[in-house]
Order: C-alpha cells, then structure tokens, then sequence
C-alpha cells in the first residue's frame, strides 16, 4: 500500500512539473505602456500579413491586432497614440551604411550636389573661411558626373585654401582629391611610387592631380588627425538623430575597431537611441575572434561578430573589378583592392572561428572571385549557418545570379544607387551588363535574399527613397520615367522586407526583430501614408511621422 501511494505521488508530481502553464489573463498583466490604434499595420509577419492596433510593454511587443484587442492591455499609464489611419511597419534596419563617417559629413562641408567645378571650388573657400587656419577640410562627398565626369584636380583648390590642407572624397569613397597642403602633409609627389590596389592620377613630368584611388588613398589618409574623442561623440549623437527621423531602428555599421569604441562608449553611458551591429576589417578576425571569446557578441542594442572586407573599388572611380573592359576605357577592366589569396586567408580563418563574413564586390569579376571563395570556404569547413554576405553586388554576370540562393549568400544591396548611378551607368559599362545591374528582382526570383540599406555617406540613409529607387528605379534625373532597366523592379512588401526582415536575417536577429508580432522588439515607423496603395512615383514623397525604438519614442513629427 505505501509503494502504491509513492508511486501515485509521484506520477502526480510529474504531471504537475510537465502540464502547460496557463497564460496569464491580460487583466492579471501589468498594463502596455505604449499603444497605437486606428493604424493600417504592414507586420512582416506571413502568418498575420496585416492589423490595426499595437501594443508595447517596456521594449516589447505584446499585442498586435485588432483595436478590441489592442485595448484590452490598456491602463491609466498607457501612452495610447492614435494613428488616424497612418501606416505602420517595424523599424528599418539599414544593413549597410558607415555610421560615424555619416556623423562627421552632417557638419562638414557639402558637394553632393555641386553641379559646375566653379560651385565646387567656392563651397570649399566658404567653408574653409568659417573655420581656424589649419584645419582639415574632409568629407564632401563631391559627384563629378555632375558636370560632365571631368575629374578635379589640386591646382582648383589651391588659390583658395592656402591655410587648409584639404582631402575631400568622391561620393563612393573610392577616390578623393587633396589639394597641395594635404599632398605636402602626406609626402605625395612625382616620386612616389605606385599602390597595389590603387591610383595616383598624374599629370604631366608625373606630378600628382590631387586624385587619389582606392589604396592609393591611404596616403593622406594616414597623416589626417585622427577626431577627438568629445567630436566622436557629437558625431554619433548627429548621426543617431538623423537617421530616427528617416524611421531608421537598427544599423548594420561597416568600420573599425575606433569606431566600435565609439559605440561602446555610448552604450556604457545609456545613450544609444539606435540599435548597432558593428562590423570590423576582415583582416583583423584574430583580434575579433578572441574579444568574442572574452565578452561575447553583445546585445540587442549593440553587437559585434561580424567582419568586412573588400575584394574592388566602385564603378563611378572605374575601380570595380570586371570581366570584360569597360565601355568607355577599354583597356580597363578594373581592380581588386586585395589578392584572392589574402581573402581566402582572412575568410576560411574568420569562418572556421565562427564569425561572420560580409565582402564588398561590385564588379561582375569581384562578385565572381568572392562566390568562388565562399563555395570553397564552405566546402572545406562544413555545413553551418555562416550567412556570407556580398556587400553591393551591383553588377553580377547572368549566369552568377542563381549562385547567390544555391550558395546561401545574402546579396547586401542599396537600392538608392541604382537611381543615382543609372545617370550614367550605360555609358562606362554598357546597355547590356546593365540588365543585371542591381538586379533586384533576378535575385529575389532566383530565390536570394536581398537585404537593402544605404551606403551612407555614400547615400543618404532614407529607406522611403530606397523604397521609391527599388520600386520605380527612376534616376534622380527623371529621364527614365519608366524605370532604368524596369525588368528589375520590385513591389513595395518586397522592398519593406528587405528593410525589415532581411536585414534582421542578416544580422543573426530574426528572432528579435523585423517583423511585428508579440514578443519581438518594439522598433516601429509610423508613416503619414500607406506605401502599398499611393502611386509608386510618390513614395518618396511620404513623411516619417513616428520612431520609436524598445518602445521609447525617439522621434517624432
């Protein structure tokens, strides 16, 4: 009788240790501290496509649905925004911009948009007068297809800049002019020999133009005073504020460990507004490897474990690497920046340490080289989910398109480029590479993942115009009004996923963001119209209303 009782007391033991716990009533939980109803939801997620309500407790989402719903979580501290029928969807995630060099651009000098060599000269002698003798005159961001694709040259900056030493890059960053003070600072003369993986632009008896490209860079940039620590600091602060009010939650930083620092140090102090994954150099994966094996990849608000690399130079600096000469130099085809024997070094090492590989390539014979890489990287190390990377992918061959899916390989794209290099894209590579330039829809019908983000500094970090560029891929200077290679446009949930989920899959977080669904972070961007119902050529012409970030509102109009 007593065995019998133990064994009953038992089993009735295990039945209470294994049976489901009931969930909580919504009455019994502490109430949502933030609510948006009456919105027209895009959640991202298939399983519940659409709702109309929302709500967040602390950083989290705990429901999303219909407004009864939604209200059952309300409470007399509940923040309860009404949407008046406004456009809901997760927060961005810009999967590839340069984060604190975006910061530093908000203050420097501005030549984006310079259209003549005479404006280009005088922003840089009105800048160079509000600021001490001496300083460093960086940033620009100059477009010399603005006015006619002539390349500026030392001797336009000199008369005006006697007591500054200037260094301003094109809009890519993959070439930059130097005026003599920056060229003096840096020893760069006839006699300076040659950089792999770069250009020194001459002109006659050999002297320097003031253009430097790609490695050659590395010239002046060694001798520029690195920021202090309070400008760093400032320069996140911008950058953070900037990008809230383009509806941007997470970012996707490629960069260096002083940047990192940068990062670390706000999250120290409690003042990251934006979520970071920071990616360091490539060639560095030792020092990442071992600082992951110290303190881990980090958290929801900062993490590490990836790393970038570079295999070419971009196509408006004819550095891109290519198959085939380009159109308008045909007896260029390009450069790669590294050897295929150092990135194959640096690749299988970061991959068999379990870090996370990310590569820029543009030209077709760059993505080529760094597919091939990936395969063989893959093959010799053994199944895992390692999620490569290709930074750009602009310009792949027809037959690389299906690589990308069959290989696993997420194609890290900006769409913005497409409208902007599609200015002139046909004149330096031809209409017929163009048809699988920024192939947006090749991809995503082959089956690849598409992540979207920036570029910026390059590019503005605007999703709503990286929406209207996927969509439309009208060029910015509207002379193809049907699209620059339409066959390649998305529709709008294609491009939201790639600024929400994809971006979240390529960062290792799928399971905490880019889709809105109970439990999930609540990073949100409320929008003043829906993207899926206006004309396409208008998207870009719709505000950001609302940010908010772990359910605290960072932004708003």
């Amino acid at each position: 009788m007593r065995a019998m009782v133990m064994v009953l007391l038992t089993l009735s033991l295990v039945g209470c240790a294994v049976a489901p716990r009931t969930a909580p009533s919504a009455e019994a939980e502490a109430p949502a501290t933030l609510a948006l109803l009456d919105a027209r939801v895009w959640t991202g997620n298939p399983r519940q496509p659409w709702a109309e309500a929302v709500a967040v407790r602390g950083e989290r989402l705990i429901a999303v649905g219909t407004r009864a719903e939604v209200e059952r979580h309300l409470g007399a501290g509940t923040r309860v925004i009404d949407a008046k029928g406004r456009f809901l969807v997760p927060g961005f995630n810009d999967a590839h911009l340069h984060f604190l060099d975006g910061g530093f651009r908000l203050s420097s000098v501005q030549l984006r948009d310079a259209k003549t060599p005479a404006e280009f000269i005088a922003r840089i002698k009105a800048f160079a007068a509000s600021v001490p003798k001496g300083t460093w005159i960086t940033g620009g961001d100059w477009d010399h297809e603005l006015w006619g694709g002539e390349l500026p040259r030392r001797e336009w900056l000199d008369a005006v800049t006697p007591d500054h030493p200037v260094w301003v890059n094109r809009l890519d960053g993959h070439m930059s002019l130097a005026n003599g003070a920056a060229l003096r600072a840096a020893g760069v003369t006839a006699a300076t020999p040659e950089v792999a993986g770069g250009s020194i632009v001459r002109g006659s008896g050999g002297e320097p133009t003031g253009i430097l490209k790609d490695n050659a860079q590395a010239l002046v940039d060694r001798v520029v005073p690195p920021p202090s620590v309070e400008r760093s600091d400032r320069a996140l602060e911008a950058a953070m504020r900037h990008v809230a009010e383009q509806g941007v939650t997470s970012v996707q930083h490629m960069g260096t460990w002083q940047e990192l620092a940068v990062f670390e140090r706000a999250h120290a102090a409690g003042r990251l507004r934006t979520r970071i994954y920071a990616a360091v150099p490539l060639d560095t994966w030792e020092r990442l490897r071992d600082t992951v094996a110290k303190r881990g990849r980090g958290d929801a608000w900062l993490r590490i474990g990836a790393l970038k690399g570079y295999v070419d130079g971009s196509l408006g600096s004819h550095t891109a690497a290519f198959l085939a000469p380009f159109t308008d130099a045909p007896q260029d085809t390009g450069l790669l920046v590294n050897t295929a024997e150092d990135l194959y070094r640096w690749t299988s090492g970061a991959d068999k340490a379990g870090l996370h590989v990310a590569v820029h390539a543009i030209g077709d014979r760059a993505i080529r080289l760094q597919l091939d890489l990936f395969q063989r990287v893959a093959e010799e190390n053994g199944p895992r989910d390692r999620r490569f990377r290709i930074e750009h992918a602009q310009h792949i061959a027809p037959e690389d398109v299906p690589r990308f899916a069959a290989q696993g390989v997420i194609a890290s794209m900006q769409p913005y480029h497409a409208i902007d290099d599609g200015r002139w894209a046909d004149r330096v590579i031809g209409p017929e590479r163009s048809k699988t330039t920024y192939a947006f829809r090749s991809l995503r019908d082959a089956g690849a993942r598409v992540a979207f983000g920036s570029d910026w500094y390059v590019a503005p970090p605007t999703p709503l115009e990286g929406i209207y560029a996927a969509v439309t891929r009208r060029t910015l200077d509207d002379r193809n009004p049907g699209g620059w290679v339409p066959e390649q446009r998305l529709d709008v949930e294609d491009a939201l996923r790639a600024y929400t989920a994809a971006g979240a899959f390529a960062s290792f977080e799928e399971g905490e963001k880019g889709t809105l669904e109970p439990g999930r972070l609540a990073d949100l961007v409320l929008i003043d119209q829906d993207l899926t119902r206006v004309p396409p050529e208008t998207i870009r012409d719709a505000k950001v209303m609302l940010t908010v970030v772990g359910g605290q509102v960072v932004f708003e109009r």
